[in-house]
C-alpha cells in the first residue's frame, strides 16, 4: 500500500516539528507571532498555522519518488486530529 499524498504519518508529523523546533534554536526566523519561547511549541504552531517552510520527499520501495504538498497534508492532518499535534 502507498500513502496518500495528501496525509502525513505520524512520524512524518514528529519530524517536521523537530526539525522545524532545531532551525529555529539554531537561529532561524520565526515564522508567526508568539509569546512563546520554547522552539518546540514554536515549530507547533507554525504547524497549526501551515507557515512550515518544509517539503517533504519520500522514496517509495520501487525508487520512484513522491513530493507531498505540505500545506494540504497539514490541513488533512489537523482536520483528522481535531486541531491537536
Amino acid at each position: 500500500m502507498i500513502w496518500p499524498e495528501d496525509r502525513l504519518t505520524r512520524f512524518e508529523v514528529a519530524r517536521i516539528i523537530s526539525a522545524r523546533a532545531l532551525q529555529i534554536s539554531f537561529g532561524a526566523p520565526v515564522l508567526v507571532k508568539t509569546k512563546e519561547t520554547d522552539p518546540i511549541n514554536i515549530a507547533k504552531e507554525e504547524f497549526k498555522k501551515k507557515m512550515i517552510p518544509v517539503t517533504i520527499k519520500r522514496t517509495l520501495p520501487n525508487g520512484e519518488v513522491i513530493f507531498v504538498s505540505i500545506k494540504k497534508a497539514i490541513e488533512n492532518w489537523l482536520e483528522e486530529n481535531k486541531g491537536e499535534v
